[in-house]
């Protein structure tokens, strides 16, 4: 999905930084553990769902914040402002789940911070469309986070169980991608690092 790390009729202000590909893989690590909890975990308590939601949201949030300025997007410009604006959605829902409990605020938190944070990523990768090597990927995690998002809200009266399987599921899925992205990055800033 990760298109070439210069790609073409690239905007000045969006030229990404060589390591992009670390808080890239890093959001990757994050979505992957947090599938893997969601599939192991046989029958999670409230607290356990509350914990492992919240920390996995709170972590990506963070590592959103961390990584946007080496997407090259000045924190002022739109594209800075929507990606700092989704890792804040996502590290508030992160914080309210990990201190708050219950099946029904798992679901409305977790679908409101999914989903305002899908909507912001792909609002911008739509903006940077052909313009930032991370676009397409933007747009498609911010798919994923509105399914999953649109999804969550079906499954309270699942459950712990469900409502993790949900989640994980969405996860799994934008770990995929994140994972292909950062590795993918990875080598092209080898190969241009490489090059006389």
């Amino acid at each position: 999905m990760t298109q070439p790390l210069t790609p073409a009729g690239a905007a000045p202000e969006a030229a990404p930084q060589s390591d992009l590909w670390k808080p890239v893989l890093l959001r990757s690590a994050a979505a992957l553990v947090f599938g893997a909890v969601t599939i192991f975990w046989p029958s999670p308590s409230i607290e356990v769902m509350g914990w492992a939601g919240g920390l996995y949201l709170l972590g990506t949030g963070i590592v959103t914040l961390w990584g946007a300025p080496a997407t090259g997007f000045p924190r002022e410009s739109a594209s800075g402002k929507l990606l700092s604006a989704a890792g804040s959605v996502l590290t508030g829902a992160g914080f309210a789940l990990v201190l708050l409990h219950g099946d029904l605020l798992f679901a409305v938190v977790a679908a409101l911070g999914l989903g305002a944070a899908g909507a912001l990523e792909l609002w911008c990768g739509l903006r940077q469309r052909r313009r930032h090597v991370l676009a397409r990927d933007w747009v498609a995690s911010g798919i994923i986070g509105l399914g999953t998002a649109a999804v969550l809200p079906f499954f309270i009266s699942l459950g712990a169980h469900a409502l993790l399987g949900v989640a994980g599921g969405g996860a799994i899925i934008s770990g995929v991608l994140w994972v292909l992205s950062g590795l993918t990055l990875r080598h092209d800033a080898r190969t241009g690092a490489r090059k006389p």
